[in-house]
């Protein structure tokens, strides 16, 4: 949350630039270049290792005779259509996502009928640091906050972004939580480790008169959610190579990055394990690119327009 407010004071002093272009006017045209090509590879890493992971749960759970190849066609035409239109039709989506996706956590209410509160308990039986040393994996889950640098000059009311972001991510931690929660008081400690996708075991359990296999249903939906992860780095990659080259139309570099995406398949197919080791580099890579390098850039920022100040005195 603090590093969020944190982007955004360093996006108030450079209301109209994207980050490719405030680097350019902090380090130069040429380090510039290279810190957003940088910036650059992380996002196209990022909606690359969303989407392998994507094609791996659902050939698992709903399609597992169907080609890598055709799923990753079958979703690039979706992506395409809404990231060539830019910032504007990505904030739609992602209103759409948000109202066709909300029951999703309330759902999970049926699912706590045989329930063992005392699964939580005892609290800390291992002490303070086991539990402080897991928080690196949490915040894995919250990355994507860092897009507040592309988003932000994009924004009509720029002085709502703080509150927008702190209500987003308030949000995330309590959807995460009750989530979180609801796995450990309805599976034994013993149970729940053993499954790689707890809540969608989860939604296995419930049992409507009307309705069998509520997992597939929900994770269907959830494709919305995992496309507005996808999506707003692929457009962050786009929007940064076409800046880079002096382009103002993102669209030609969208469609090239989009037909590697649909070639690659061919070429490399991502086991379980392969994807959570690229799952663990993205972890490392987004810590210091989403909290690391905000708080150098604000201190550089400060400084820099700071000797700026005084020189023009």
């Amino acid at each position: 949350m603090l590093l969020s407010l944190v982007i955004i004071r360093i996006m108030e002093k450079n209301p109209e630039h994207t980050i490719f272009e405030l680097l350019s006017t902090y380090f130069g045209k040429w380090l510039g270049k290279g810190l957003g090509a940088v910036w650059i590879m992380f996002a196209a890493y990022s909606a690359s290792l969303a989407m392998f992971a994507t094609i791996h749960i659902i050939k698992i759970w709903i399609v597992q005779d169907i080609r890598n190849y055709i799923l990753m066609i079958l979703f690039v035409i979706p992506i395409y259509m809404i990231t060539k239109q830019g910032i504007r039709m990505i904030g739609l989506f992602a209103e759409l996502v948000l109202m066709v996706t909300l029951w999703i956590p309330i759902l999970l209410l049926f699912a706590l009928k045989d329930i063992q509160w005392m699964y939580l308990f005892p609290i800390g039986k291992v002490g303070v640091f086991p539990i402080l040393s897991t928080i690196k994996s949490t915040i894995y889950s919250f990355l994507g906050f860092e897009l507040v640098f592309i988003l932000y000059p994009f924004l009509k009311d720029k002085k709502s972004a703080s509150k927008g972001i702190v209500i987003a991510n308030s949000l995330s931690m309590i959807v995460y939580v009750m989530t979180t929660i609801a796995c450990f008081i309805r599976f034994a400690p013993s149970e729940v480790t053993d499954y790689v996708y707890p809540v969608l075991n989860l939604l296995k359990v419930i049992r409507l008169p009307f309705m069998e296999r509520l997992e597939i249903i929900c994770l269907s939906f959830y494709l919305f959610m995992i496309f507005m992860t996808i999506i707003p780095y692929l457009y962050t990659a786009a929007l940064g190579i076409s800046q880079l080259i002096g382009k103002q139309d993102h669209r030609n570099v969208l469609r090239i990055l989009l037909f590697l995406w649909i070639l690659l398949p061919f070429f490399f197919i991502p086991t379980s394990s392969q994807i959570t080791q690229m799952a663990n580099l993205w972890g490392i890579t987004g810590v210091y690119s989403a909290f690391v390098f905000p708080i150098f850039l604000w201190i550089y920022g400060w400084i820099f327009h700071f000797v700026r100040k005084e020189a023009k005195s």
